[in-house]
């Protein structure tokens, strides 16, 4: 990531129009990568996001022994290891700002005789890893973490590790896929209980690399059991398009008149697509076009056509399948009719920034009416009307890629335009996310 911050104005401009792809999606893309290494054998993937985090991915698996290398544009050849392969890293592995690539690579080392210091960036450094530190100790995992349980952290491998059963404290796809990875190289049925349903891309790979993985639904709970010590196959992986990053678009054309945009090759999965909904119950006028399924995930083409919102609360049962979408629903809730209300979003406060804060913060500061609330904001929309801008404020972004973009949006709605204080962490999700805005409002 660049040192210096690269701030930049967003300006209300023409509608957005024409048709474009965004960047893979960056849930799949680490798990190609990381799978593809497990697997004996040639992967090939397209379509992968080359945003730092999952970059960052790719040279922790290089250091662990996979052989990796970009052939072309989001084209990727990887051979794998296979389970139980990985090498002991000559070097710490530098997770940058990727909480993704930190909790999922502490899985799959776990459970290897391996040992790997973990670092990051000031903003990952921050971030709590006792979610994945306490499920991974119990499989017999040690760990030597900075205070507060944060990195920079020292892991050493349990080989082997112990099969456990164990109930997600906190809805979390990386703690879950933590788990599951270091089930991968442990004998036995390694079991993770769901109270709350989270996305659902591990299952789905892992089971198109060959792993005998059952999922259930019982008393309620979704129930997933992983059987070690499989040979994964290698697979012809196509990334579908990231629902989290399209989401800056879908809210762009929704809010600014005249709009009519349509965003490629989304993916659809049912665990991602919450603001679609969320989106369509406001009044927006959101079409999936050519439904399809692309390895094991849905697919559809999305046509947005400018629409008046209206306030919602949203159920708190959806922040799951939306975790990563509420600071843009936030952008569109500030120009709706009426009030929004939003609970249940106490994860939000350990992302990359705090977003809850950061999002109020922001927003108040180009003139939108929020109240924070310890789990949720309560947004007062403008009825449509711009908001006043920034004119002689820089919102302050905290290094957060989601807060950066979504405030790029809420510019294209201003008066004054919006100045946010840094855009080089947009870089880690989106690295093409202003050349794009600014193509489809020209």
């Amino acid at each position: 990531m660049s040192t210096s911050p690269t701030s930049r104005r967003f300006r209300a401009s023409g509608p957005l129009r024409g048709t474009i792809a965004v960047p893979g999606d960056k849930s799949i893309s680490h798990r190609s990568l990381i799978l593809g290494a497990l697997a004996v054998g040639e992967t090939r993937v397209t379509g992968l996001l080359e945003g730092e985090d999952v970059l960052a991915t790719a040279a922790a698996m290089r250091a662990m022994g996979a052989d990796i290398e970009r052939t072309g544009d989001g084209e990727w050849r990887i051979h794998g290891v296979g389970v139980g392969g990985l090498l002991q890293p000559d070097a710490a592995l530098d997770c940058g700002n990727s909480g993704t690539s930190a909790r999922l690579l502490m899985g799959l080392v776990a459970s290897h005789g391996i040992t790997a210091t973990f670092t990051g960036d000031a903003s990952l450094s921050k971030r709590p890893m006792g979610r994945v530190i306490e499920p991974l100790s119990q499989m017999g995992a040690g760990f030597t973490p900075s205070p507060g349980g944060r990195m920079p952290l020292m892991l050493e491998g349990a080989h082997p590790a112990v099969p456990i059963t164990y109930r997600l404290p906190v809805a979390s796809a990386q703690v879950k896929s933590a788990v599951l990875l270091a089930g991968l190289n442990t004998p036995g049925v390694t079991t993770v209980i769901e109270p709350v349903p989270t996305r659902d891309h591990s299952e789905r790979m892992l089971r198109g690399f060959g792993a005998l993985i059952e999922v259930s639904e019982e008393d309620g709970e979704r129930v997933i059991r992983l059987t070690g010590q499989p040979e994964l196959q290698p697979q012809d992986i196509v990334v579908p398009g990231d629902p989290s990053s399209a989401a800056f678009f879908m809210v762009a054309a929704t809010l600014v008149e005249g709009s009519d945009l349509t965003i490629r090759n989304v993916g659809m999965n049912p665990t991602r697509a919450g603001l679609v909904g969320v989106l369509r119950a406001m009044g927006a006028n959101i079409e999936e076009l050519d439904p399809r399924e692309v390895g094991g995930e849905p697919v559809a083409d999305l046509r947005v056509r400018h629409a008046t919102l209206k306030g919602i609360e949203v159920d708190p049962a959806l922040a799951p399948s939306m975790i990563d979408e509420f600071p843009v629903l936030f952008v569109a809730a500030a120009l709706a009719q009426g009030t929004s209300v939003t609970r249940g979003l106490e994860e939000l406060r350990v992302k990359e920034s705090d977003r809850l804060a950061t999002m109020a913060a922001a927003l108040k500061t180009v003139g939108a009416q929020v109240e924070e609330r310890e789990d949720g904001l309560t947004i007062h929309g403008t009825g449509g009307e711009p908001l006043r801008g920034s004119a002689n404020a820089r919102v302050k972004t905290h290094l957060d890629h989601r807060i950066a973009m979504s405030m790029a949006v809420a510019g294209l709605a201003s008066r004054d335009g919006v100045e946010v204080d840094d855009t080089s962490p947009i870089a880690t999700s989106f690295p093409n996310f202003i050349a794009l805005l600014d193509e489809v409002t020209r």
